[in-house]
Formats: structure tokens, sequence, C-alpha cells
């Protein structure tokens, strides 16, 4: 098993997350010895997913900076339309992207880097079916794949994906020790 002790990642979240495309990575990345920061809003602290889940939050947005992190990822479900009305978490994942450290999404998280102008200049990207042209109308290259790597970006489509998007994560960090 690959050891990211020492790594901090950051992890987005707002109400109506996907409960299994935040807590997996949580719980995936903190038994590879990462830190998981969860990263709201500041409206609140804690968040609930589409099942109402709780997940709390460890820092409000404007408590943290891309300097902080080794990366980020960007869980799905509903949450990224709640986040897309938050600049800073925009500008967050902006900033960690400029760095080239790691920028992740799945399902509608794809919305979010959409928003960040990570995907301009054809970036291969994946995500949920049904956002694909926001995708391509953001500058990206949409693939109907599992998991898409490109360069620092990984990006996957749904929980059914969680496996291979996760092996691509670690992968990633592993690369940026």
């Amino acid at each position: 098993m690959t050891d990211l002790t020492g790594m901090k990642i950051g992890m987005l979240i707002e109400d109506e997350y996907e409960i299994l495309e935040a807590w997996y990575p949580k719980l995936r990345l903190e038994e590879a010895g990462a830190t998981v920061v969860v990263i709201g809003s500041g409206q609140k602290d804690s968040y609930g997913s589409k099942e109402h889940y709780p997940m709390p939050a460890d820092v409000a947005v404007g408590d943290v900076n891309a300097a902080e992190l080794d990366g980020i990822i960007v869980p799905g479900g509903w949450a990224p339309d709640h986040m897309r009305q938050h600049p800073q978490m925009i500008q967050l994942v902006r900033d960690v992207h400029a760095a080239e450290k790691l920028v992740a999404s799945i399902c509608h998280g794809g919305w979010i880097l959409a928003s960040a102008d990570v995907l301009r200049n054809g970036r291969r990207v994946t995500a949920y079916g049904p956002i694909k042209d926001d995708l391509v109308n953001a500058g990206g290259n949409f693939v109907d794949e599992e998991v898409a790597v490109d360069g620092h970006v990984v990006s996957s489509r749904t929980p059914a994906d969680l496996v291979p998007f996760m092996k691509a994560i670690i992968a990633q960090l592993a690369n940026q020790k």
C-alpha cells in the first residue's frame, strides 16, 4: 500500500453531496496515511448528504489556502451546484490547479472544474454524463471512461468508478510526494 503520510488533501463539502463520493475518498486517503481536511463554505459546521448523512467541516474555505494543500477533491451529488455559489471555493480549486497539485472531481464535481477554468485547452475529463456539455463548453475533452487522468487532474463518473478513481488519485499523490 502506498504511504501518503505527511500529505494534506482538501475535500470540498456542501449540502446534498453524494455520500460515497465524499466518504470513500476520505477514508481511503486516511487509510493511506494522508490527512484529509474537509472544507466547507463556512455557513455551517456540518453538511448533509442527499440522504442527510452529516459530514463535519474541519475548516471554512476562507481559512485555508492552496499552499497548505497537496491536492483537492470535489465530490459530486448536488453539492457542486451549491459550491459554485461560493467564489472562495472556486478560487481555491483554481489556485491548487495553478500550483499543479492534484485536482480531482467525480460525478457533478466536474462543474467546479468548469467554473475554476481547469478544463481550458482540451484537458481530458470525465464526469456524470448529463454534464458533458458543460465540460465541453468549458474547454474540456470529454471521455466516457471510468477515470480520466490528464496531468495532475483526475476525474471520474459515478460511485461505481470509485475504486479506479482512488487508485489514480493515490498514484498522482505518490508522484507528487
